[in-house]
């Protein structure tokens, strides 16, 4: 193991508050608004396979381990909990959610059962352990090569959804619509190797496909009382893979109030057991009710609880660090608008020229963007890249109409100028 830790000069907590364990810290145009905000509360001490930089302006301190070693991770840990008050250990990496729920029953610090969370991590045992719960969930099959996605495609009926059992952020996640489209669809969801997430003999599911709109709901979960905390109507793109170009979020969608919905996702952690933390759960709204997509022991990627802060004032993030500590958070809304987040996706492989924001453009409710590729950079479409984008817009305001308006086409307020790639 290889340590190294570091004390920030400018804490703003007292040396006596208490102290989360943060295991992993992401893409800084992702993640950094959760270390802001969630220092505010708490001290926080990283624990990071990669030497702390930009980590360290809302960090107590940081330690340099392999994330990835269950044994190093508890070493290290360990040796922190002797000299700091540590009261939770809060991630938000689907490659750590696992290993940091062992990590806190180990040390004895809040959190969900490992079992749980792992049923969470796995697909194909959220889909087992739902349905032995009479839970309504899409017919669906593990498969361990093209010759088992045909045999399955055919018994479901056409179209399926083929996806990879075991990742994240619709990554090899592939509409089927025929018979000869399966070997390539199985192809391009077991070759996904996104985030290092771990594999299965039975890598792939195949899946019977969902009709209507997308929604994910986030929330925490203390003491097995489960609460929403954002509810985001999802966009898509790039047909047949399922690319998120978008979040949409209404803090009086009235969809919070449905009840056959609410329902469902209580029981879904019920069944699941899933007693304290954050989740990010995603629903198909069909014809014959909520079925659920998947649940996850996190929160929300694609900025989704930044939206969600921006349209109620309730900040997702210091819920999920308050419930990792054995608080129950206080999610009540402060005031309720309409946000939204677009995400811009190469058209074909390229490399990046520049990337130009064109303010002149903006209309009123426009809140910020962010270029998220350098100079040089090359962005591919799917099967290549499953999470490549080059910016994002997000806007704000009263008037849904005018921020619906305002992101109709977030390409002309940031522009991609690329060199076509052809190998």
């Amino acid at each position: 193991m290889t340590e190294q830790a570091t004390r920030r000069s400018d804490a703003t907590l007292r040396d006596t508050a208490p102290v989360l364990l943060l295991v992993g810290s992401g893409f800084r145009p992702y993640r950094e608004y959760i270390l802001a905000a969630v220092s505010q509360h708490y001290r926080l001490w990283l624990l990071d396979s990669s030497e702390a930089t930009w980590q360290l302006t809302y960090c107590e301190g940081a330690t340099r381990v392999d994330t990835r070693d269950p044994e190093a991770l508890r070493e290290a840990a360990e040796a922190l909990t002797t000299s700091l008050p540590v009261v939770g250990v809060f991630t938000y990496d689907e490659s750590q959610v696992v290993f940091c729920a062992r990590l806190a029953q180990d040390l004895g610090l809040p959190g969900s059962p490992p079992e749980a969370v792992s049923a969470c991590r796995d697909k194909a045992t959220t889909r087992a352990v739902l349905t032995a719960a009479g839970v309504p969930q899409p017919a669906s099959r593990t498969v361990t090569n093209a010759e088992e996605a045909l045999a399955a495609a055919e018994e479901i009926g056409y179209p399926v959804i083929v996806k990879a059992r075991a990742m994240a952020g619709s990554a090899g996640v592939v509409r089927v619509d025929s018979a000869g489209e399966v070997a390539d669809a199985f192809a391009a969801a077991d070759g996904t190797d996104a985030l290092g997430l771990s594999r299965h003999e039975e890598n792939v599911l195949v899946e019977e496909f969902l009709t209507g709109p997308e929604i994910s709901i986030d929330a925490v979960v203390h003491g097995g009382e489960v609460t929403p905390t954002v509810l985001a109507r999802k966009r898509l793109g790039g047909a047949p893979y399922f690319v998120e170009t978008g979040h949409d979020v209404d803090a009086q969608d009235p969809l919070l109030g449905d009840e056959d919905l609410m329902g469902q996702l209580q029981e879904i952690h019920r069944a699941l057991g899933y007693v304290d933390g954050a989740t990010h759960s995603e629903f198909k709204l069909t014809p014959r009710g909520p079925r659920l997509v998947e649940v996850n022991a996190r929160l929300g990627g694609d900025l989704i609880p930044y939206v969600g802060l921006l349209a109620s004032g309730v900040d997702p993030t210091v819920a999920a660090a308050h419930v990792a500590a054995g608080r129950k958070p206080d999610t009540t809304p402060e005031f309720r608008r309409f946000a939204g987040i677009r995400f811009l996706p190469p058209e074909r492989t390229c490399e990046v020229v520049e990337v130009v924001v064109h303010e002149e453009r903006f209309g009123p409710t426009i809140h910020e963007t962010r270029v998220t590729a350098r100079p040089g950079g090359r962005l591919a479409p799917p099967p290549e890249a499953f999470l490549t984008r080059y910016a994002h817009v997000v806007a704000v305001g009263e008037d849904q109409e005018q921020v619906l308006a305002d992101l109709a086409a977030p390409e002309r307020l940031v522009e991609l100028r690329a060199r076509a790639l052809t190998d």
